[in-house]
């Protein structure tokens, strides 16, 4: 995820998704999207779509199979290998495959919409939004005459701060906007009652991607790069050369004090009640006297809750201290480099160029700069993306494929129930509550039933930071609107055009945005085989994130609750601890093993997903012939298809950030970690026992 401004952070962080590949820092994330009232009005224009445009769909062709290779002993390079062989990562990008393929795609038909929207005169509501934004985005000559000069305000505001009493008040005015550096604040369902939203305020506040980047040895090098960064972006700010690296470093210091208090990814991916902490607003004004909450509810313009969640209250107890123990001048830097720096993918060039320097180049080995317009569009998709998606869905998403995508949904849930039911190693009490919950689960495709209400948010053809500043301000207070209020569970986290899917464990549902439901995940030309391993193992994996080690602590209506017996528990524990050391085994690179305690939760579900698909594709297709295409058997396509799926390559930069930060294994393993706990792969292409796709009976996995 971006480490742009986030107002959902709980619920994005609760999310738990397909996809592997995260944005970089400059790529804000999809604002969740509310449905609570109607679309501002349309325009009467139509949308077009060139087709011939767009970049071909990544389709699996029997061609792309290496036959000199054993599916038995290297399943990923029969399938993937040949194509990895033959597809360089674009100079663009950090990573290449099906996921990136698609997103091409969709950046693609996002583009023309954009144009389209830019050049009509006429339009408002949600066309005129992406229009100012594209508009004003596309104009580098403005962008750049600009300069620093859009944020004069802001940092005239930090260069005036001079005690602690100044410091915590321009936190708190600064996160009025959106725009708080130090934490996040907004609005989630209580985990106790799911209907009703809450406030939560999260850690935040470093600029790597976890807390390890400031003291593991084997990162030294990307700390004294990011150094470098601060001290650059500091000196483009106005800063001199001089003070600016005395100032970087002081921001280092600064930031390795809140890593010590800030909880890893590792601890937050899998102990989802970190989350909850749950307290009043007086009893934290004496946890952190020298930033008191009751103040700062005020200041946001929130009614004061009789409770919120002030999550690793250990992070905040380090602020607190650091407001009274810190120098102002310090504060300042650390201020003033955040604040030029999550500005600067949409200032002047130097600006964005040193942003791509270290977030892209440095961190994740990517070559160069990803041209404008994509850049705008990521840009578009993080602060107003569903009033771009509600255009993309008209031209990209065929009415058809939501039928059939309904059709395989109800399949996947029947499969699922089925595999429940037969369980041998869970009590009937606990089966009981796991199909309560199966039976609760929601299904949400392609689109909202309502599109988000965008009243009151203003762009213009003036400044592009102006947009971008101006709707971080109205997504924040839209959220933050919410606490206190009935949950709205209309809403989606990710716009259409997103190539992604989740699971919300608060709400239950399972949701496919438009963009992921093509090839090789969904294609209605396709046989029943390739859908069913591409994305009926999608759907199957979402359900079963309600099952593994965090979506199974929460209940069929979102509640945070324990629906499970003592022995069943341990039992379950005892699998999904199969499962880490599996992964754990595996090496991405020499001496860099997956983390299989990090991944856990995507493992498991993609094992049910596999097993769950599988089980519907047979059930769909029993009374219909094998019809052997391309000479592969109907279990062999499956398999293949779902190998397609995760076919991918990385810089190894960036692969050493998905190992250390990212709760998805990498995609290599995906695509063989699953099949080789099935019995059902090694029939499908005559393996045998010490094969490696064929582990043995004391160490293959079976959960749900």
């Amino acid at each position: 995820m971006t480490h742009a401004i986030k107002p959902t952070t709980l619920a994005i962080a609760l999310l738990t998704s397909l996809a592997l590949s995260g944005c970089p820092k400059q790529e804000k994330a999809d604002q969740p999207t509310a449905g609570a009232s109607a679309a501002m009005p349309a325009t009467a224009r139509v949308p077009t779509l060139d087709e011939s445009r767009l970049p071909p769909v990544n389709r699996f062709q029997a061609s792309d199979l290496d036959t000199s290779k054993n599916a038995c002993a290297d399943f990923g390079g029969y399938v993937n290998g040949k194509w990895q062989a033959a597809n360089d990562i674009p100079g663009d990008r950090s990573s290449w495959g099906a996921f990136d393929m698609l997103d091409e795609r969709s950046v693609a038909v996002q583009h023309q919409l954009a144009e389209q929207a830019a050049a009509d005169p006429g339009a408002t509501g949600a066309e005129k939004l992406v229009g100012d934004f594209w508009a004003t985005g596309m104009d580098e000559a403005r962008i750049n005459a600009q300069g620093i000069a859009p944020l004069g305000d802001r940092l005239a505001a930090i260069d005036a701060l001079t005690d602690k009493v100044s410091i915590a008040d321009y936190l708190r005015t600064s996160s009025a906007k959106g725009e708080n550096t130090l934490f996040d604040f907004g609005a989630g369902p209580d985990f106790k009652d799911s209907t009703m939203n809450i406030a939560f305020a999260t850690q935040r506040g470093l600029g790597l991607p976890d807390r390890g980047y400031y003291f593991d040895k084997d990162k030294k090098d990307k700390l004294q790069a990011y150094q470098a960064h601060i001290a650059k972006v500091l000196e483009l700010s106005g800063v001199p050369s001089a003070d600016a690296a005395k100032q970087a470093a002081s921001v280092i210091a600064f930031e390795t004090q809140l890593a010590k208090a800030s909880k890893s990814r590792e601890e937050m991916q899998r102990d989802v009640s970190i989350y909850y902490n749950p307290m009043t607003p007086a009893a934290a004004d004496k946890l952190t006297p020298n930033f008191p909450w009751t103040t700062f509810f005020q200041s946001q313009g929130v009614p004061q809750p009789a409770m919120f969640s002030l999550a690793m209250p250990k992070f905040f107890q380090k602020v607190d201290a650091m407001l009274a123990e810190v120098p102002a001048e310090d504060w300042k830097a650390y201020l003033r480099f955040h604040a030029v720096d999550e500005a600067s993918p949409y200032l002047a060039d130097a600006f964005s160029q040193e942003n791509y320097e270290f977030y892209n180049k440095t961190m994740r080995g990517q070559k160069e700069q990803k041209e404008r317009s994509k850049r705008v569009l990521r840009a578009i998709g993080g602060n107003v993306g569903e009033a771009l998606g509600q255009t993309y869905v008209k031209v990209a998403f065929p009415p058809e494929s939501k039928a059939r995508m309904e059709a395989l949904v109800q399949n996947l849930r029947d499969a699922l129930k089925a595999r429940i039911e037969k369980l041998d190693w869970m009590s009937p009490e606990t089966k009981e509550k796991a199909l309560a919950k199966w039976a609760a689960f929601t299904p949400k495709i392609g689109y909202p039933d309502k599109w988000r209400d965008w009243t009151g948010l203003e762009t213009s053809r003036d400044s592009y930071i102006g947009n971008v500043l101006a709707a971080n301000e109205f997504n924040y207070k839209w959220d933050i609107g919410k606490i206190g209020k009935p949950v709205d569970r209309t809403e989606w986290g990710m716009s259409p055009q997103t190539v992604n899917a989740y699971y919300n464990p608060l709400q239950n549902e399972i949701v496919f945005p438009a963009a992921i439901l093509q090839p090789p995940f969904f294609d209605p030309k396709a046989d029943d085989a390739a859908n069913y391993g591409g994305i009926g193992a999608v759907i199957g994996h979402e359900m079963t994130h309600g099952y593994d080690d965090q979506g199974s602590r929460f209940g069929p209506t979102g509640n945070f609750e324990n629906w499970w017996t003592p022995a069943d528990a341990k039992g379950f524990a005892s699998r999904t601890d199969k499962l880490v050391k599996q992964f754990n085994g595996y090496e991405a690179a020499p001496g860099l093993h997956v983390n299989g305690k990090l991944t856990l939760g995507e493992n498991i579900a993609d094992l049910g997903g596999i097993n769950t698909a599988f089980d519907a594709m047979h059930k769909a297709t029993a009374d219909s012939p094998d019809p052997m295409t391309d000479g592969l058997t109907r279990d062999q396509r499956f398999f293949i298809n779902w190998a397609t799926v995760w076919r991918s390559k990385y810089t190894p930069d960036y692969l050493k950030v998905i190992v250390n930060t990212n709760e998805h294994a990498p995609p290599d393993f995906r695509a063989i970690g699953a099949p080789s706990n099935m019995p059902a792969f090694a029939r499908a292409f005559s393996c045998k026992a010490g094969d490696a796709m064929v582990r043995a009976d004391d160490k293959r996995v079976v959960i749900w």
